[in-house]
């Protein structure tokens, strides 16, 4: 058995999660803060929060850690758990997507741990003390696109798996029902109280066809899959999981990344550009500007092939199991 760690932030580590596990030839336990059902995962184990204290001290131990806040009690009893689970349950292998501090105790209880990278800047000290605790790293990018400099000390247990997309295998089909000139995706991660710029577009485009998904348009799909594959031209954020669907679906893409920590979606857009792969805008464009992207990207081709989002889902499970055995 092996037990799968998920992070609760949004819903890109789930989903992510899901795919691996549907594709691993062992039972496989969730250990999550998050509402997570996939049938994918053989049993999950509900975790208390620990960020439910509105005044959390001592954060990260002195610099040593991201997220340990003194007496907290959601903590503990989240520490406590996943003790009580490696004690009675015996996992083979453990997977974490993510948690710095999830590493390092699943490694002190002597159990081995597969951690999913993440882009961005992350040559601090707690996450190399985690990729050096790992017996494997999944990275969940094309390594011929994106190697950062902090990832190469331990480029001899990572494996590059391209784009994991919960999409990967299934078949690309448009349909009139789904269509929209301008598609725009918004995700579970950010701010679901805010206003979304897009909301105006439909009004400055009456002859184009404008659909927003997500919290902050109060239409959420648990399967945008026709959506994507039907959508003229797709406005993303720059989470993995986002990226992942979209190269899985093949249609051209306006990519904007959000303000996340250690400049995470900067550096998956910033890959994307280079690569030409999506468009990529660090602010909302105007109106005219807007007019000239859907003019000239909406009927273009983007090489998404390149960004390795078939069977990567499956590479990724294979690593798994190697650790397991």
């Amino acid at each position: 058995m092996i037990g799968y760690y998920v992070h609760h932030q949004g819903r890109g580590h789930c989903s992510r999660a899901a795919a691996i596990a549907a594709r691993l030839q062992t039972d496989i336990v969730a250990l999550t803060s998050a509402e997570l059902t996939d049938p994918a995962f053989d049993e999950v184990v509900v975790l208390d929060r620990d960020d439910a204290d509105p005044a959390p001290s001592d954060i990260d131990a002195g610099g040593l850690l991201h997220w340990a806040p003194r007496h907290d009690a959601g903590l503990r009893n989240r520490m406590a758990q996943l003790a009580d689970f490696v004690a009675t349950r015996r996992p083979a292998a453990m997977v974490v997507d993510v948690s710095v501090e999830v590493t390092l105790f699943l490694r002190l209880l002597g159990v081995p741990v597969v951690v999913m990278a993440m882009p961005g800047v992350r040559d601090d000290l707690p996450h190399q003390l985690a990729y050096r605790a790992a017996d494997a790293i999944i990275a969940p990018w094309p390594g011929d696109l994106y190697q950062p400099d902090w990832l190469l000390e331990h480029l001899s247990k990572t494996v590059f798996t391209g784009g994991i997309s919960r999409f990967d295998g299934r078949p690309q089909v448009a349909h009139p029902t789904f269509a929209a000139d301008i598609l725009v995706l918004g995700g579970a991660g950010g701010n679901a109280g805010a206003a979304h710029p897009a909301i105006g577009l439909a009004d400055a485009f009456p002859d184009l066809k404008v659909v927003g998904l997500g919290p902050a348009f109060r239409t959420w799909v648990d399967d945008p899959w026709p959506f994507l594959c039907s959508a003229r031209l797709t406005v993303i954020g720059a989470g993995q999981g986002s990226v992942a669907d979209a190269a899985a679906a093949g249609r051209p893409a306006v990519v904007m990344p959000e303000d996340r920590p250690f400049a995470e979606q900067r550096a998956t857009a910033n890959t994307l550009a280079r690569s030409e792969l999506a468009l990529v805008a660090s602010t909302w464009p105007d109106i005219d500007r807007w007019r000239s992207i859907v003019d000239s990207v909406g009927d273009s081709e983007p090489a998404w092939s390149r960004w390795q989002t078939a069977g990567a889902a499956e590479r990724a499970a294979r690593a798994i199991e190697a650790v397991a055995r």
